[in-house]
């Protein structure tokens, strides 16, 4: 088991420290999303631990379907096979399967579905989830779990989530079993159980009280960021992270822009991931202090500036606003590269910024300052697609 050690709390806020089997995650913490083993943009490894990245995250569903789970075994695992020797999280499938899946059977055993990519069946359940995932040996694996509609009735969520429960059960089972084989490629992964419930905080909070009870390594909550409203998302966490071990690591999946994070920071998380970074880069959209920047828009055109004058990643380093948006007017691959390097810089600096703050005991002003900046410009959701 890991050990996860608070260094600093200020309200609920946490500062703490988690040591794994692949180094030592300082939090509050954003993963990096790989989806495939890989970030969108032509982003490298190399390039991930130049812009601080600490954890890298990959898709056990995706990774399962192409190139398959038993060719990243037979090849030393997901670490060799991306060449990456910091932590990495792998989500279990569920979300997908349930997100991407046009046709889908739910059973007790698991989930009966069609691939995106080609149609063919797959059956997936939560042995089946961490089979994959200890094929990955991922640092962190995610128990398999139903994401239920936030708009779906009460019952069927109540429903759904006694099954994600007993899913748990099963995943700590099998993941406990796989750790004593001689050939498992990682023998110390960790699993961490997700909290679910859409937007009924009693069933959340019965939830989170029963999951506690299990000892896992960590807890995340998920089916939060898909359609619900900000303020509905921060209610959920009000009220369900004070029911979630203190003493262990919690993680708000999928979420979000800056202002997401410094609010769920301030409520006790400690782990986050999202596509924005990465996804807006690629359309030419950018973050700094002030807002969200177009650079595709005519008015930089002749703008000799960085993106961001105080911004020391690659891309503020050595290019202007102009020739960046140059290439994204002449389809250059380049142009994304370098929005993606600078979003995922500003990511995990903010990062260092909230623990930073934390450390010394100003993380209510830091956010302030910062949600004033952001109000000047228009940080929002993202771009549809992926």
């Amino acid at each position: 088991m890991a050990k996860y050690t608070l260094i600093k709390v200020q309200g609920r806020a946490k500062r703490a420290c988690f040591e794994t089997e692949h180094g030592t995650i300082q939090t509050p913490v954003f993963m990096n999303v790989g989806t495939i083993g890989a970030i969108k943009g032509a982003v490298s490894t190399m390039d991930l631990k130049e812009i601080g990245c600490q954890v890298e995250l990959s898709n056990t569903y995706h990774l399962h379907v192409r190139p398959g789970d038993e060719v990243v075994r037979k090849l030393g695992g997901l670490h060799r096979f991306m060449n990456w020797d910091r932590p990495i999280l792998t989500d279990s499938g569920g979300f997908q399967v349930f997100s991407l899946a046009k046709l889908r059977q739910i059973r007790e055993e698991g989930v009966r579905f069609q691939s995106h990519i080609d149609g063919h069946s797959i059956f997936m359940g939560p042995e089946e989830s961490i089979r994959i995932q200890s094929n990955l040996g991922s640092t962190i694996a995610m128990a398999f779990d139903e994401c239920p509609s936030s708009l779906a009735d009460r019952d069927y969520v109540q429903q759904s989530v006694n099954r994600t429960t007993r899913w748990l059960k099963r995943c700590k089972e099998e993941i406990d079993r796989l750790s004593l084989l001689p050939d498992t490629v990682n023998p110390r992964q960790l699993l961490f159980g997700i909290n679910q419930g859409a937007i009924f905080d009693d069933i959340r909070v019965s939830h989170a009280q029963e999951i506690s009870q299990m000892n896992l390594d960590g807890y995340a909550i998920g089916g939060l960021a898909v359609g619900e409203t900000h303020a509905q998302m921060y209610h959920i966490l009000d009220e369900v992270v004070p029911h979630l071990p203190q003493d262990k690591p919690t993680y708000l999946m999928g979420v979000g822009t800056p202002s997401n994070i410094l609010e769920g920071v301030e409520r006790g998380v400690d782990f986050f991931d999202c596509v924005y970074p990465s996804r807006n880069g690629r359309h030419g959209h950018v973050y700094t202090d002030h807002g969200k920047m177009n650079l595709q828009n005519a008015r930089y055109e002749l703008d000799d500036r960085p993106i961001d004058e105080k911004c020391r990643c690659p891309a503020c380093r050595h290019y202007s606003r102009a020739y960046i948006r140059h290439l994204f007017k002449a389809k250059e691959m380049l142009a994304m590269r370098l929005c993606v390097l600078h979003n995922l810089y500003y990511y995990n600096h903010l990062m260092e910024e909230i623990r930073d703050a934390l450390d010394q005991g100003t993380f209510d002003q830091y956010k302030a300052m910062r949600l004033d900046g952001y109000q000047e410009g228009i940080i929002h959701s993202p771009l549809a697609g992926t």
